[in-house]
């Protein structure tokens, strides 16, 4: 039998360009429509880390982690809006 909701866990990098408030903002632009998708949301703020390797010559990205459950359509709707976004450096959402 399928299951009706899953645990799931992203972890979206974020340009250190970009500055601080606009990393806010696609924080907050992410949040809003993980609350409206999902339920459980919780939101982890791991600041500006150093990458393993340069991305497009950056070697800073902000880490935000999210956990949530949700249906299963909703991570491939989550992830092809973090695909498009500018200012996205990676993202990785796993089933927790």
């Amino acid at each position: 039998m399928a299951k009706i909701n899953e645990t799931y866990e992203a972890v979206v990098v974020f340009s250190s360009k970009l500055g601080e408030e606009a990393v806010a903002a696609l924080t907050a632009k992410f949040d809003e429509m993980i609350k409206a998708n999902a339920e459980d949301v919780t939101v982890n703020d791991w600041g500006k880390r150093k990458l393993a390797y340069a991305i497009n010559y950056e070697t800073e990205g902000n880490y935000v982690l999210w956990n949530f459950t949700a249906a299963p359509s909703f991570p491939a709707e989550l992830e092809r809006v973090l695909g498009i976004t500018d200012g996205v450096l990676r993202f990785l959402v796993t089933i927790k």
